[in-house]
């Protein structure tokens, strides 16, 4: 059967640096701007402040004249001193929405800190919503407060919520779990069924009717690492977890591939069949790409929770030393099968303390530092030539067609200080 890719030494038991203070992190909420691309009948109420509506709204770029499947319901500050019944309030702007709007068929409520402050009960709104609107909507709450979390982890929050409520089956099938770009999505389906996997199941779906059945003959394979509650909510259901490295990558895309077809009993060569020409054109695209990369070293600051696997991919493929390796939470059972191809050498963080961390990478003083953009432009202004961490989540970096974008993305700033370097010497 399918071969286990080349290992290393790897870091499996590297015991983890573990810093718990001051954050620079993104709101949870922007992971709407993805996945109301992706659930083409849903709604996104955000409950919160109008530093939310207005974080929404230049992050999605939205024109006046738009309409979105976003928006936010404004507490006022009779609502933060308790003058007003939210709660009534919220069901006033939910009638308003869905009379004008009957097109939605999912609306989520979302926490924000101003509501969570205030301790708004938006999981009995939602129960109380779908029982006057369901079944032809389903009101579902999560929290995209960015007070505990990172950004990315608003659409963790998001698909856990869904998955208590889907359908059971007791078919044999794969999901699939993680919002993808329609074009790479398409490519990975296309993968797959060329492989002779399936039924395949997509989560999230483009719609409600369309929804994703869960049991216990379910395997799922996870495409964004940063799923910790998705992957927790769909163990409750009965369903396995299919471990591999992340598609990043040429290495990356066909371990996770491999993982599948072992378990749907492909055979080697048909496995070689049809991902030999793929593999080969990303392998090309990356040694192209990452050439101003090779040798350089790198600093990882935890803010997207994709930096194990992309270390995997930057050190394994493009030739670059981690010096360390920052992630907001590392869960094993998600990243293990990567950690496990990272070469020794690197510290892993998890969590931060931001002061400590700043002077660590002050004195290793990396070739290239992939932080947040809170950090990026002092980190810039002292010499250090920075990666912005959020590009990597809004840009399609998965699997072997986006392989060679990807490491273009880390290399264009290499390029950038060498241009301005040049410049300067004239």
């Amino acid at each position: 059967m399918n071969a286990p890719i080349p290992n290393t030494p790897g870091c499996r038991d590297v015991p983890l640096l573990k810093e718990r203070g001051q954050r620079e992190v993104f709101c949870g909420l922007t992971a709407i701007v993805w996945l109301h691309r992706k659930m083409q009948d849903a709604f996104f109420l955000v409950v919160g402040s109008r530093t939310c509506a207005h974080l929404l709204q230049s992050a999605a770029g939205v024109m006046i004249f738009a309409e979105p499947r976003f928006g936010t319901a404004i507490l006022e500050e009779t609502d933060l001193a308790g003058m007003a019944d939210a709660q009534a309030e919220l069901d006033r702007e939910v009638e308003k929405l869905l009379s004008r709007r009957p097109d939605i068929k999912r609306l989520f409520l979302v926490g924000s800190c101003p509501s969570e402050v205030i301790k708004l009960d938006l999981e009995k709104a939602a129960e109380r919503l779908s029982s006057a609107y369901g079944p032809a909507v389903n009101v579902v709450n999560f929290s995209g407060s960015g007070i505990e979390t990172t950004f990315t982890e608003g659409e963790d929050a998001c698909l856990a919520a869904t998955i208590p409520s889907l359908p059971s089956t007791e078919a044999r099938q794969l999901v699939v779990a993680g919002a993808l770009p329609d074009v790479v999505e398409d490519q990975m389906l296309g993968l797959l069924e060329a492989l002779g996997v399936g039924p395949v199941s997509v989560l999230p779906t483009a719609r409600a009717d369309q929804p994703v059945a869960v049991g216990p003959n379910t395997v799922f394979a996870l495409t964004q690492p940063f799923l910790n509650e998705t992957h927790a909510a769909l163990v409750r259901r009965g369903a396995r977890h299919l471990p591999a490295p992340f598609p990043f990558g040429e290495e990356g895309t066909t371990a996770w591939l491999r993982a599948i077809a072992h378990e749907f009993g492909v055979s080697e060569e048909r496995f070689n069949e049809v991902t030999a020409a793929p593999r080969d054109r990303a392998r090309r695209a990356v040694a192209q790409a990452s050439a101003p990369l090779r040798e350089k070293s790198i600093f990882l600051f935890p803010d997207s929770q994709l930096e194990i696997p992309l270390a995997r991919f930057l050190t394994r493929e493009c030739g670059m030393t981690a010096l360390e390796i920052g992630q907001p939470y590392v869960h094993r059972d998600i990243v293990g099968p990567d950690i496990d191809l990272i070469p020794e050498g690197p510290v892993f963080s998890e969590g931060q303390d931001v002061d400590l961390q700043l002077d660590r990478a002050r004195a290793a003083r990396p070739d290239l530092t992939v932080c947040g953009l809170g950090l990026a432009n002092p980190l810039e202004a002292e010499g250090l030539t920075t990666k912005w961490a959020i590009e990597l989540v809004f840009t399609p970096i998965h699997f072997y067609e986006q392989a060679g974008d990807l490491a273009g993305l880390f290399a264009r700033p290499m390029r950038r200080r060498e241009i301005l370097q040049l410049e300067a010497e004239a």
